[in-house]
């Protein structure tokens, strides 16, 4: 059974940074996202990546230049690392996974998610 366990969360002032690690155990998969939902807001991809290289298909326009997402196999960890933070980064941020390619931000393609790390950023 896969398990995925996120972490790094925390409050942090605007302008901070923060790194967000997500812990797979069980079966690897192509396809691992970050995603995020505030309240009253619908669940949004923040970062994709193809775990067969380690490469990055996808950052919503929002978090480019600020949000880098990056793998480490040994570990079987995935991390956002979050830079320059905005409150309007605040949200509950979900890791993700999958196997259908390509790797994307639709939320139908990951069949795993983990329970969720809060972020808040204040001003």
């Amino acid at each position: 059974q896969v398990q995925l366990v996120e972490s790094g969360g925390g409050s942090v002032q605007a302008g901070g940074s923060l790194r967000l690690s997500c812990a797979a155990s069980g079966a690897s998969h192509r396809c691992m996202g970050w995603f995020r939902q505030a309240p009253g807001k619908e669940r949004e991809a923040v970062a994709t990546l193809d775990t067969a290289g380690g490469i990055s298909t996808y950052y919503a326009d929002s978090v480019k230049g600020r949000f880098t997402h990056t793998q480490d196999n040994a570990k079987n960890t995935v991390y956002l690392q979050m830079n320059s933070l905005k409150p309007e980064d605040t949200a509950m941020y979900y890791c993700a996974a999958g196997s259908t390619v390509p790797c994307g931000p639709w939320v139908g393609i990951y069949a795993y998610w983990g329970p969720g790390t809060q972020v808040t950023v204040s001003s």
